[in-house]
């Protein structure tokens, strides 16, 4: 497999050594079986890396046919950092680029904000895709025609995939890998402790993810000093000054989720709280967050996290 990575500066260290040491694993216990030729091609000769790394590269030329490429994340972890690197010479010329391989049959892959350069390059559009979870706002906002999903750790579309935040770079390479073959992905993943994972929902906060809009913000405090109750949207649109339907059209705006939807993660995040370090025991927890027995609450966790209580208490330890 031919794999062009598209290093630009400013990229998140972390998540371009995470895949080269990935791949180079792979290509070393396949005993040349399987082989994956690696690039690290950019736009200048070399690249400073977020942390000030200097990274030679080669450059595009016309006879560079990837079979896939990949857009590592630049190290860019707010809204207002990222906008305006989305603005950059380099990665305008970058999603030009996209697009021409892309025009040439290649598959397109990204991790984290990496997921930025190819929205903004329209490659997603009408598509599935994931990013890195706590800028799902900012996505959800900037490209309305991508049907996100930020729950999810990696999403295979036609275009090619897109995976989940951060370290989301490895579960991208140990998934390509695994399409070459799950045997070697699976000594590569024993080697490394990891594995692919298939949901970032364990890892979502949901207080940064109100961050992105005050009508938000104020519902997910009001939300929080009423788990215990059954929700009601009249109830909480009438609390925020606002309406049913404002409140029900702002959620889906920001959070892509209903009110209730969200309201549900936050029972989520109180109970794995509660799971961790109270000493409660399923039942009592269960009242804490606002259901009548601990089987709602078993059900609850299962289907948003996919996880048993067992295994989450496991976990926490």
């Amino acid at each position: 497999m031919r794999i062009t990575i598209l290093a630009l500066d400013g990229l998140f260290d972390t998540g371009l050594t995470a895949m080269l040491d990935a791949f180079t694993l792979a290509n070393k216990f396949s005993s040349g079986s399987i082989r994956f030729d690696l690039s690290i091609v950019g736009l200048r000769r070399r690249v400073r890396t977020g942390q000030g790394l200097l990274i030679p590269t080669q450059p595009v030329s016309p006879d560079l046919k990837p079979e896939w490429v990949i857009v590592p994340a630049l190290n860019t972890g707010r809204p207002e950092p990222l906008i305006a690197a989305l603005q950059r010479r380099d990665v305008i010329q970058a999603q030009a680029q996209l697009r021409k391989w892309r025009g040439g049959g290649a598959q397109i892959a990204a991790s984290c904000i990496g997921t930025f350069l190819l929205a903004e390059a329209g490659l997603l559009d009408h598509r599935e895709a994931t990013t890195t979870w706590w800028l799902a706002p900012l996505f959800r906002q900037r490209y309305p025609n991508v049907r996100l999903d930020e729950s999810r750790m990696l999403v295979p579309t036609d275009v090619g995939v897109t995976a989940g935040a951060a370290l989301g770079h490895l579960d991208l390479a140990l998934w390509l890998i695994r399409k070459t073959s799950p045997e070697l992905a699976a000594l590569v993943s024993r080697y490394l402790l990891a594995d692919i994972r298939s949901s970032q929902a364990p890892y979502i906060i949901p207080n940064h993810l109100a961050q992105a809009d005050p009508l938000i913000l104020r519902f997910e405090r009001w939300a929080r000093d009423h788990l215990r109750e059954g929700f009601s949207l009249q109830k909480a649109a009438g609390a925020l000054a606002t309406s049913a339907r404002t409140l029900q059209r702002r959620c889906e705006a920001v959070l892509g989720k209903s009110p209730l939807s969200y309201f549900q993660d936050l029972r989520v995040e109180r109970a794995q709280s509660l799971l961790h370090g109270s000493g409660l025991d399923l039942d009592a927890i269960a009242a804490e967050v606002g259901y009548v027995d601990g089987a709602t609450l078993r059900t609850l966790l299962r289907e948003r996290l996919g996880r048993g209580v067992r295994e989450l208490r496991a976990n926490l330890r």
